[in-house]
C-alpha cells in the first residue's frame, strides 16, 4: 500500500513513518502532510492506498480533509490518529476504516493496516455506505465493524452487545435503530436480540422449555421467544 501520513506535528509524523516502516515493511509511505490542504494535494498526485489522518491540524483539520477524500470517485482508505476521543463519531461519520488514540500502540497500528490492506476495491467503494457498518466500543477503544464480522446483537441495560469475532463490543445504537437501518440484514429472535441468519445452526428446548438458539461465534446461547419461533424454524427449514 501507499500509504500518506498527515500529522502537523514533525516529530509524531516521523514516529509514525517508522513504526510503519517496521510492522510493515512491504508498504510505502509516499508522502506526509501538515494540514488538510496538503492532503488533498498530495492525493491529487500521487497514487495513495491509505491516509493516516490527525484531526486536530490549523487550517483544514482531519475530519474535512476526510470527507473531501470520501467524495471522489476513487478515495483512499482513512484512519484516524488523535490524542482526543471525543471524534469518534465524527471520524466514522467521514468514514473512516479505524480510529487510534496516541501514542499509538503498535499491534493496534498492525491492525489497523491489516484491515486497510484487506479492502477489495468493491469493499472500498463500500465504505461510501455508512449502513454496512455497526460502531461500538471494545476494551477502551473503537471498532467499525462491518456487518459480515457480527454474529449476534443482545440488548443489554442501556447497551447493545455486539458479538464479533475478537470478542463482545458495545453500542449505544439501539436494536430497533439498527434493524431499521440493515433491514432484513439479522433476523429477530427475541425482544431484546437479532442474530445473523447465516451463522444459525440450531434450535433447541432446554428442560425448562426454554428455546436456545446455537450461533456461531457466540459462546452462549440466544434465548429465542415464542413469538419469533416460527420464523427461526422456517428459516432452518430451508437451509437459508
Amino acid at each position: 500500500m501507499n500509504i500518506l501520513i498527515a500529522d502537523d506535528e514533525a516529530p509524531a509524523r516521523a514516529r509514525l513513518a517508522a513504526l510503519v516502516n517496521e510492522l510493515a515493511p512491504a508498504h510505502q509511505v509516499v508522502a506526509e502532510a501538515a494540514n488538510g490542504e496538503q492532503v488533498l494535494a498530495a492525493c491529487d498526485q500521487l497514487s495513495v492506498d491509505l491516509v493516516l489522518l490527525d484531526i486536530r491540524m490549523p487550517g483544514m483539520d482531519g475530519i474535512e480533509a476526510a470527507l473531501g477524500l470520501a467524495a471522489r470517485v476513487d478515495p483512499p482508505a482513512v484512519v484516524f490518529i488523535t490524542a482526543y476521543d471525543e471524534h469518534a463519531l465524527a471520524a466514522f461519520e467521514a468514514n473512516a476504516i479505524d480510529y487510534l488514540l496516541k501514542p499509538v500502540r503498535p499491534e493496534r497500528l498492525a491492525r489497523a493496516l491489516t484491515k486497510a490492506s484487506a479492502l477489495s476495491s468493491d469493499q472500498q467503494r463500500a465504505l461510501d455506505n455508512a449502513t454496512s457498518f455497526i460502531n461500538a466500543s471494545y476494551r477502551g477503544g473503537l471498532l467499525r465493524l462491518t456487518v459480515s464480522e457480527v454474529s449476534v446483537l443482545r440488548a443489554d441495560s442501556k447497551y447493545v452487545e455486539v458479538w464479533h469475532p475478537g470478542g463482545i463490543a458495545l453500542t449505544e445504537e439501539s436494536l430497533r435503530a439498527i434493524e431499521e437501518r440493515l433491514p432484513e440484514t439479522f433476523l429477530r429472535v427475541h425482544r431484546n436480540a437479532l442474530v445473523s441468519p447465516s451463522r444459525i445452526r440450531a434450535l433447541q428446548r432446554d428442560s425448562t422449555g426454554k428455546l436456545l438458539l446455537d450461533v456461531e461465534g457466540c459462546s452462549e446461547p440466544i434465548e429465542v421467544s415464542r413469538r419469533h419461533a416460527p420464523e427461526v424454524r422456517a428459516l432452518l427449514r430451508s437451509g437459508s
